[in-house]
């Protein structure tokens, strides 16, 4: 009888309680729990491969090689208490189980751009690109590394060396100063202004695409800010309408992108992909990382001559998506292809904005007895508290929610905060009536 390719492999709870066993739990047990998979990962290829076929001591001598590396290194794991669901500087969406995976997979070798059948080159964002088309109800799809590239691509496309229609209430400014008139200007177009900041009409427009240099007309959801009072937008289909008498695209850069779980709360109100194709948007682009809920992506869907445009430009090669983003993306956009109901229960971003008050209650309630454990020399209590959805989505909207207030009389807020930063891994929380709170609905 042959000896299986595989060997048995332990539960992961045995395999961290060996590594405890011979001391190499000293810089965590996530950090364990990290090198162990991804050591299993190489141990299954080498015995496909025909050689290690047992977890002996080389295995664990490559565990704890592997831990030297992991413990020097600064970008690594972190707990997320402040309640900022999409936080930018903790990497914004937590991908699924099932995308973790699927970078992981292909993070050696992996179907990336090469067809199976015939063995020759093919496209690595084909099937990518499918599945945006079949999702957002379009001809098709393009991803790029993320949505400031999205946009970028389609104004150098479609309309450098020409001029770009965009109205003043939509030169927004996001974090790191990235500005709509200086990308217009980076893509190699020139910048006609429309209507005043808080008021634009049709007519504006009609005047701007009497231009005959006017290439495309660009609108931007301004998702980081509102303006109130005196105000007044142009309905889209309307816009749309007239762009397609002058024969000029209509883009959109919609910024978060909803798919599923457009009915949740802080994702209400957020305009939806599907809406503005309807509306007859002729390419609409969005962020990966967002309310989508996976990878760092700029994803633009819409018609298949424009995106064709699009891809053939110099720019597109420089701003491709690596193989691990693709596949983290492709995993996330399966989800998403099962339904409204598993997308908000397995996409971490739309099951963390699920949640209600009385479900955060009872987790904080659960959390608290540990916590008081864990921190005896602190008082450790309950306390109502609001989160949000980050990233620019909804920044009016709180998420109502309960979490856990430490505080002590031996030390400041701000101090007990710094202690639970520098944990391993560390706990980024928020400070709230001179109280550390841990906003119990982003503790994934």
């Amino acid at each position: 009888m042959s000896t299986p390719i595989l060997p048995r492999i332990p539960a992961m709870n045995e395999l961290l309680a060996k590594g405890e066993q011979l001391g190499l739990a000293t810089h965590g047990r996530e950090a364990l729990r990290l090198v162990i998979s991804a050591q299993l990962d190489g141990f299954r290829r080498a015995c496909l491969a025909g050689q290690q076929r047992a977890l002996d001591d080389s295995f664990w001598a490559q565990v704890e090689a592997s831990l030297e590396v992991v413990a020097a290194m600064e970008m690594g794991p972190a707990l997320n208490g402040t309640g900022v669901v999409m936080h930018t500087n903790l990497g914004r969406a937590p991908w699924a189980a099932e995308a973790v995976a699927a970078a992981a997979a292909v993070a050696t070798y992996g179907v990336v751009e090469i067809d199976r059948e015939s063995g020759e080159r093919g496209r690595r964002d084909r099937t990518v690109s499918r599945l945006l088309g079949e999702l957002c109800g379009t001809e098709a799809g393009l991803p790029l590394n993320n949505n400031a590239a999205a946009v970028l691509l389609m104004l150098s496309a479609l309309a450098r060396g020409r001029k770009v229609v965009v109205a003043r209430n939509e030169l927004i400014e996001i974090g790191g100063s990235y500005r709509m008139h200086e990308v217009i200007a980076a893509a190699g177009a020139e910048m006609i202004e429309v209507g005043t900041t808080n008021r634009v009409h049709l007519d504006d427009y009609v005047q701007a695409l009497n231009d005959p240099q006017v290439a495309c007309v660009l609108r931007a959801h301004p998702s980081n800010f509102e303006i109130k009072g005196f105000t007044s937008v142009v309905d889209m289909a309307e816009l749309a309408q007239l762009c397609h008498q002058h024969v000029v695209p209509l883009c959109y850069d919609l910024g978060s992108g909803v798919i599923n779980g457009a009915e949740l709360t802080g994702v209400k109100g957020e305009p939806t992909i599907a809406t503005a194709l309807k509306d007859g948007c002729d390419l609409v682009s969005f962020s990966g990382d967002k309310l989508l809920g996976g990878p760092q992506a700029g994803l633009v869907v819409g018609a298949q001559a424009l995106i064709e445009k699009l891809r053939r430009d110099m720019l597109t090669r420089c701003l491709r998506l690596d193989k691990t983003m693709l596949a983290g993306l492709e995993a996330t956009l399966r989800l998403h292809a099962l339904g409204e109901d598993a997308a908000c229960q397995r996409i971490p971003v739309l099951r963390m904005l699920a949640l209600t008050a009385d479900e955060l209650k009872a987790r904080a309630e659960e959390l608290l007895p540990q916590w008081q454990q864990l921190y005896p020399d602190y008082q450790v209590e309950l306390v109502a508290c609001e989160g949000r959805v980050g990233s620019g989505a909804s920044p009016l909207t709180p998420l109502p929610g309960w979490g856990l207030a430490l505080s002590s009389k031996d030390c400041s807020a701000e101090q007990l905060a710094l202690e639970l930063r520098q944990q391993e891994p560390p706990i980024f929380a928020r400070i709230q009536d001179a109280k550390v709170v841990i906003d119990v609905r982003t503790l994934y």
